[in-house]
């Protein structure tokens, strides 16, 4: 299978925005260990801002767009330097493509994306995706990892779409409101009603939320590609969803009428 894995910044990190050192070595394990049976994986992978938060001690996600783009230069380094070692301990290689919205809007661009991306798969090489942050503006950025792991997704004809976060997945009323509230397992088609279920946005460190990740299924799904919304808390359930277990909540992708 050819399988797109984003992880989000609460699951890389801890609230202090510094580094989650045990969650992210037991998903690069994992990750390795998906690639050795034979799956082909493509990591969008939030953190750079959060890390940088960290790294530079600030006290909060700053609002002005220039330090968010500092944080995010200094972050991106040591998430980079994370991956290249973890995974180089399993010998696999790994790769950086940071993405701006014109890579992804300009046919030209999107081509020589999608090329790169192929070629880097045949060569065996995992690819970590990220937004630019650096050089992001709000007239070029994508705005979240959600809606570019979608993105990414489709333009490469992945199988599987899997959104790692700190909530189990897609729940029939707000479960921070309504106690009895329970998780919908199977999406077969994004109706309004699915999508008043999107709430705001996400952790302190992150921009996404519910809203983002139904938008990010009705990319995928209308590209044939299914959606898994899933807690990243324990990495290793990656395997679970790969079987086909039921794991939080699946987004059945269109199938087209013959």
């Amino acid at each position: 299978m050819r399988v797109v894995v984003k992880v989000g910044t609460s699951t890389l990190a801890h609230p202090t925005g510094l580094l989650n050192i045990r969650r992210v070595e037991e998903l690069c394990r994992v990750l390795s260990d998906l690639k050795n049976a034979g799956h082909e994986i493509i990591l969008v992978s939030s953190g750079a801002i959060g890390m940088g938060i960290g790294k530079l001690s600030l006290k909060s996600r700053p609002s002005d767009t220039p330090t968010k783009q500092a944080a995010a230069a200094v972050g991106q380094c040591e998430l980079m330097y994370t991956y290249d070692k973890l995974f180089s301990e399993y010998r696999h290689n790994v790769a950086q493509i940071l993405l701006t919205a014109s890579d992804i809007e300009q046919p030209e661009r999107r081509q020589n994306f999608h090329n790169t991306l192929t070629r880097l798969l045949e060569l065996h090489v995992l690819p970590v995706i990220n937004e630019n942050d650096t050089v992001a503006t709000e007239e070029i950025n994508i705005g979240d990892n959600d809606t570019l792991s979608a993105v990414v997704a489709a333009n490469i004809q992945a199988d599987l779409l899997i959104l790692l976060s700190d909530i189990d997945g897609l729940y029939d009323a707000d479960p921070h409101q309504c106690p009895d509230a329970k998780t919908i397992h199977t999406v077969s088609e994004i109706t309004d009603q699915i999508l008043a279920l999107g709430g705001g946005s996400g952790s302190m460190l992150g921009t996404g939320g519910m809203a983002t990740k139904l938008h990010a299924a009705q990319i995928v799904t209308a590209a044939g590609t299914e959606m898994v919304i899933a807690n990243g808390e324990h990495p290793d359930l990656l395997y679970r969803i790969m079987d086909g277990e039921v794991v939080g909540t699946r987004f059945l992708a269109k199938r087209e009428e013959v």
